[in-house]
């Protein structure tokens, strides 16, 4: 039995872009992104915003996390106070929130 529309979690999906002189593989980058969520926002925070990392969309140190419609803001929060990666400086910046993936994944063939 399928649950219904109303019942399903509605999501969003932040993209990120890094800025850093290094390229990253997708594994470090995950690790710090779980890190910097736990750290934040706690084990409760994580279940409620219930945050996953898209590996297909990982390109040119550019990220799509997709979370809670209600906890973007906190996501958001969360990868600000990422500030190295593996000792490289980093700066993370958020470039847009979409509904669907497809639109979110456009923003990082357009640079």
């Amino acid at each position: 039995m399928k649950l219904l529309p109303s019942l399903k979690q509605v999501k969003r999906y932040i993209l990120f872009d890094l800025i850093s002189g290094k390229k990253f593989e997708f594994s470090e980058v995950e690790a710090e992104v779980n890190s910097a969520l736990l750290l934040f926002l706690g084990q409760l925070g994580m279940a409620k915003v219930s945050p996953l990392l898209i590996k297909e969309r990982y390109k040119n140190n550019k990220f799509i996390l997709k979370v809670n419609h209600k906890y973007v803001d906190e996501a958001i929060a969360a990868m600000m106070l990422i500030k190295s990666i593996k000792g490289v400086p980093v700066i993370i910046k958020s470039v847009t929130t979409s509904g669907t993936i497809r639109k979110a994944a456009e923003k990082i063939k357009e640079k």
